[in-house]
């Protein structure tokens, strides 16, 4: 048995049986690898469960079933059995029973890699689950786990190493940690006390750029390849209200993938994006129709004269649909992808391009937006890129018909 934790292990351990964490509903265990957090969370989920219930089933989750007994059970089961515990496998049937005291519980092993695997787990009734790299899991197998979580007292144990700022659970669960009653603890390689400073020191020497953050800092920021290196936060996003000389909306329309729209603002030669309206039919759980995003539009342009809407080349029935309604003049965008990424990068570099602090969904693609290293040419990554889209179709018709369509040569967008 490790004979020596750290006090971060520790809480990680021994948290459900504090008084002041007495109401909490879950823990979120975060951070660097090899910084113990895998083992001390484990043992202590083990712990919890043998002290709160006899005869209690509960649920052990990884990636898939082997990297789960590779890099959880095994250790598990070794310190578990160095300090009494019974522990009988019944690998054909993917369970542990564990006796500790005289208390018995059956912990089910189960793999979730991938949207399939929701089924695996579902209909069976937990008293609590352990997800380890639960970052690397499906939301909906996750979720489903979650789910079966329904007997009274049980309590749910997330475990992972960073991911991307835009990832499903870091934005739910770690940014929303006190909504959904969770502790969140922040692990680095210091809190793990048998790691030895050589090994620390190895690591570091590993990785570089995004995945030194990620892997040794523990922080949740995006790989490397960024479209649009040039934005930074501090000189390109702005607050307050700005009073402008004429306003155009662009729009990158979707049904499955999400639609995007941006109101911007002139003013002095430069533009601002002044509000958006960005919706997601699978964040949100329902499809809009080209009606219902025809009423965010207008909600979008409330109070503003708007002297056009710039929309995707692609979506025919909804330019049609605003055509139909008789109050926006609106124009097919220029749906160069290169050029259009070369056209915005400059006005970035030239600072002719602002956006609003409460247009978080732009501000949040522009840290995500990659480039496609796998392609044969320059591509960027079809993924976080709605807000990128509509503000590209932005700066092709906007921004070169205010400079003769001269930025296209000030600069080029991947350096």
């Amino acid at each position: 048995m490790i004979k020596r934790f750290s006090k971060k292990q520790a809480l990680a351990l021994t948290w459900w049986n504090k008084p002041k964490y007495s109401d909490l509903d879950a823990i979120i265990c975060d951070g660097a690898v090899r910084s113990g957090k895998t083992l001390s969370m484990s043992l202590g989920f083990i712990f919890w469960a043998s002290s709160r219930f006899n005869g209690g089933t509960f649920a052990i989750c990884g990636k898939t079933v082997t990297s789960l007994k590779r890099n959880v059970i095994t250790p598990l089961l070794s310190q578990l059995r160095s300090v009494g515990c019974i522990c009988s496998e019944k690998l054909s049937a993917g369970y542990v029973d564990v006796t500790l005291s005289g208390i018995t519980n059956r912990f089910y092993y189960f793999g979730g890699k991938d949207e399939g695997s929701a089924s695996l787990i579902q209909g069976i009734t937990l008293s609590g689950v352990f997800l380890d790299e639960v970052a690397l899991m499906p939301r909906s197998f996750v979720e489903q786990a979650i789910a079966r979580c329904s007997v009274s007292g049980s309590k749910l144990w997330f475990n992972c190493n960073p991911d991307n700022p835009a990832h499903w659970f870091y934005r739910e669960w770690i940014l929303k940690a006190a909504e959904k009653k969770a502790l969140y603890l922040h692990f680095t390689m210091d809190d793990n006390p048998s790691l030895p400073t050589k090994l620390k020191e190895r690591y570091k020497r590993l990785y570089s750029g995004a995945f030194y953050e990620r892997f040794v800092l523990g922080k949740w920021v995006a790989s490397e390849g960024i479209v649009y290196p040039m934005f930074n936060a501090r000189r390109h996003i702005f607050s307050g209200s700005i009073e402008c000389e004429r306003y155009v909306i662009s729009c990158d329309y979707g049904t499955v993938n999400p639609s995007s729209f941006g109101l911007w603002g002139i003013s002095d030669g430069k533009w601002y994006r002044l509000r958006e309206y960005y919706y997601s039919s699978k964040r949100e759980g329902i499809s809009r129709t080209d009606e219902e995003h025809y009423q965010a539009l207008e909600q979008l342009a409330e109070g503003f004269s708007i002297s056009k809407v710039i929309v995707d080349p692609s979506a025919a029935s909804f330019i049609e649909c605003i055509r139909r309604h008789r109050r926006f003049h609106v124009v097919k965008a220029d749906n160069d992808v290169v050029t259009g990424i070369r056209r915005v990068s400059a006005a970035l570099r030239q600072d002719r391009l602002f956006i609003h602090e409460d247009c978080r969904d732009i501000i949040r693609e522009f840290s995500l937006y990659r480039w496609n290293d796998r392609s044969a040419g320059d591509a960027p990554i079809k993924e976080n890129d709605h807000a990128m889209d509509d503000m590209r179709y932005f700066v092709s018709d906007m921004m070169c018909e205010s400079r003769g369509g001269d930025l296209i040569a000030l600069s080029v967008a991947r350096e």
